[in-house]
């Protein structure tokens, strides 16, 4: 009887609800209206906007805990989904994830947060050691290195807070991403967030993923060539003569760009928090932003003349190269695709555009635990410390449902990533292809 009495829409029906004033979606066949929700959404508005209209029980799971559910009920619109439908392997999926929550695994973050903070706070200090208390070059460059090197374990700690609490309590959490980004790396976490979750979503989506729109310095798919429009930034990402100057040569200028990276990320940093665009805790994020744009610039004034100084910089960042490095390796040479994220094939869409980075259990502090690309973007609430534990349960599912599950060396990955990059710079050099006027205004503000 009670079925008699339910409104039903069709999947058709709820595609029309896509507006950011009239937005939709339905979890687990129910409908709900998050037009209000996503004005306050923590995730940020870009990932209702780019599901709306569709189904998103996976994606749903992936990014909530078991609490969320609560709160889906302020927001049902009494409509039920039709012809809901779930898939095989997203049943298997949500078995997997259900196992996991059961098993405690989401709650069990193991000591690596202690031994990380730990870790930095010893290698800055001897930084800092190395600058004030020495007049050795050597030693003062080599303190650029591991300045660079605490850079990368500390991105690590903010991005394990930015996906799951490592403190005790939401506001200390907050409070460790805003040291550990803004003050410490002088890069916001509120940027961190708005890019990354667009990333986990849309993943190796060319129009919908910014962390594949890199034009004019870079293009891993020959599709970019056409001036695609990037959704995530609302306007088109040009290629134009200069794009395909650069492009021509990106596999050669890989490395090198890799290296000053960090420039661009400062640069993203400052035209978020001072944009128009409505930020969380901005005042908060430029605060930690002055803190860093404090206490570096004094740290390297201390160097006795410019020339260490000049190389104590390129050193820090010439180390932190190395992160930069592995966050492409894990993309740019998987699968891309163009449109936006779907709701019904995201387990498919993940498994498409990862690849995993092999190694020994003792190189995992090295890498962060982002090694298990897949893994965590699967599970991105998971401690790092359960990645490898789980890495078979994901095989397993992959080759039950004839996925791909793809794990590189890091040398097979550099030449693979190299290789793509290769394969578009010989498309680009070829004149035949025409390219739209050169517009330096959108070079100088291509965003990514």
């Amino acid at each position: 009887m009670a079925d008699t009495l339910k409104k039903y829409i069709t999947s058709d029906e709820l595609k029309k609800h896509t507006d950011p004033d009239d937005l939709w979606i339905s979890i687990q066949g129910k409908v709900y209206d998050v037009t209000e929700w996503k004005k306050i959404h923590p995730g940020g508005d870009i990932l209702l906007l780019n599901l709306a209209g569709q189904d998103v029980t996976d994606a749903f799971i992936a990014f909530h805990p078991g609490t969320a559910w609560k709160y889906l009920d302020n927001y049902f619109t009494g409509y039920y989904l039709e012809d809901f439908q779930v898939s095989e392997v997203s049943k298997d999926y949500r078995k997997l994830a259900t196992q996991f929550a059961k098993s405690g695994l989401f709650e069990k973050k193991g000591h690596g947060t202690v031994i990380s903070l730990c870790c930095c706070f010893l290698m800055l200090m001897a930084c800092f050691y190395g600058v004030l208390c020495t007049d050795s070059f050597l030693i003062h460059i080599i303190s650029g290195g591991l300045l660079g090197f605490t850079w990368i374990q500390v991105a690590y700690l903010g991005h394990d807070s930015g996906h799951y609490q490592i403190m005790k309590t939401r506001g200390f959490n907050k409070l460790t991403q805003i040291l550990t980004g803004n003050c410490l790396t002088g890069i916001s976490i509120a940027w961190w967030k708005w890019t990354h979750n667009a990333h986990h979503i849309a993943c190796n989506s060319l129009d919908y993923d910014p962390d594949l729109q890199h034009l004019p310095v870079f293009a891993v798919s020959t599709t970019l060539f056409d001036s695609i429009r990037s959704h995530f930034y609302g306007r088109e990402l040009t290629f134009d003569y200069l794009s395909r100057f650069f492009v021509c040569y990106q596999h050669l200028t890989y490395y090198p760009v890799m290296c000053v990276a960090r420039f661009n990320l400062y640069l993203q940093t400052f035209l978020l928090l001072f944009s128009k665009r409505k930020i969380p805790d901005r005042a908060l994020n430029i605060l930690g932003i002055l803190v860093f744009w404090t206490w570096f610039p004094l740290l390297v004034m201390c160097l006795p003349n410019w020339t260490e100084r000049v190389l104590f910089v390129l050193a820090s960042f010439c180390v932190c190269a190395i992160q930069h490095v592995q966050f492409t390796l894990n993309h740019f040479a998987a699968n891309v695709y163009v449109g936006s994220p779907k709701g019904n094939d995201w387990f498919e869409k993940q498994t498409s555009g990862t690849i995993d980075i092999a190694c020994s259990p003792s190189m995992d502090w090295f890498f962060g635990g982002l090694q298990f690309q897949l893994e965590h973007h699967l599970f991105p609430r998971l401690p790092r410390c359960q990645l490898r534990n789980i890495s078979p349960m994901v095989q397993e599912l992959c080759k039950k449902h004839n996925l791909p599950y793809r794990s590189l060396s890091f040398f097979e990955a550099n030449k693979v990533t190299l290789q793509t990059l290769r394969s578009a710079a010989m498309e680009a050099r070829d004149l035949a292809n025409p390219v739209p006027k050169n517009l330096l205004w959108e070079a100088v503000n291509t965003h990514g």
